[in-house]
């Protein structure tokens, strides 16, 4: 499908590994030129090579702790002078800490709040002038967590639901403005993250790797884990003139996962 988003640019949080580097690998597949940031530059750099299949696609690093106050800032200031405007935001920078709520310390909810939620208000604030001139994107991806709460993720899902809520907000502010701000809700995704769960699972429930990802689809309800790269086709549409009617719109991508409306 043709999305008609070659020349524009996009800023991709986050985008040094899984979900983060496949969004904007696919948003390079449509000839968008990406500014990548997370903290690890190294990671950023390999991303970006791979992004440099075709001559018309350019593409910027950014190294930054975006649990930072002035961090978002300084990203959006890179991609501006990278390319001269910015077109779509992808926020995706973020994971929280996955454990018994009486094990977790002050320091692992204020970290959790500082990256995804904090960091996620702040790069809008910062983007916010340049998609407004544009009748730029923002896509928020979040997680089917925020949609029941569960014993493990109070973090998590407390997170999420917020992210949720900010970006029927901010979208509500983008209908006079002229700025889309939509969000994705992914599900079990083969990822690091996803790793280290099936790692912890398999330690907690003292299974093999097969065991444990039984485990993980069956109280998921799903019949296999996602691909990043299905997260990424999903934000190039949204971000496309294609996906233009939708504003606040919170999309679950979790192979049926989610069940209450």
């Amino acid at each position: 499908m043709e999305l008609g988003l070659a020349g524009k640019v996009a800023l991709v949080t986050g985008a040094s590994r899984g979900i983060g580097a496949a969004i904007a690998t696919e948003l390079a597949r449509e000839g968008v030129h990406v500014c990548l940031v997370s903290r690890d530059m190294s990671k950023l750099q390999e991303v970006a090579a791979g992004l440099t299949n075709s001559a018309s696609v350019r593409t910027a690093v950014h190294a930054a702790d975006l649990r930072e106050p002035d961090a978002a800032a300084g990203a959006v200031a890179a991609a501006i002078a990278a390319f001269g405007r910015l077109d779509i935001l992808v926020n995706n920078a973020g994971a929280t800490k996955r454990a018994d709520f009486f094990t977790l310390t002050e320091e692992d909810w204020q970290d959790g709040f500082a990256l995804k939620f904090h960091g996620y208000v702040r790069m809008t604030r910062a983007a916010w002038p340049h998609l407004r001139e544009v009748q730029g994107s923002v896509i928020n991806i979040g997680g089917i967590g925020a949609r029941a709460g569960s014993a493990e993720f109070t973090i998590g899902g407390s997170v999420n639901v917020a992210l949720l809520n900010f970006t029927k907000a901010m979208a509500d502010i983008g209908i006079q403005q002229g700025v889309r701000v939509n969000a994705i809700n992914p599900g079990l995704i083969e990822t690091d993250r996803f790793t280290r769960n099936v790692e912890r699972v398999m330690r907690e429930r003292n299974v093999d790797r097969e065991g444990a990802l039984a485990f993980l689809l069956s109280a998921g309800g799903t019949k296999r884990v996602g691909r990043p790269e299905e997260i990424g086709a999903l934000a190039a549409f949204i971000a496309s003139a294609k996906g233009d009617f939708l504003q606040g719109s919170v999309i679950d991508i979790d192979g049926g996962a989610t069940r209450s409306l």
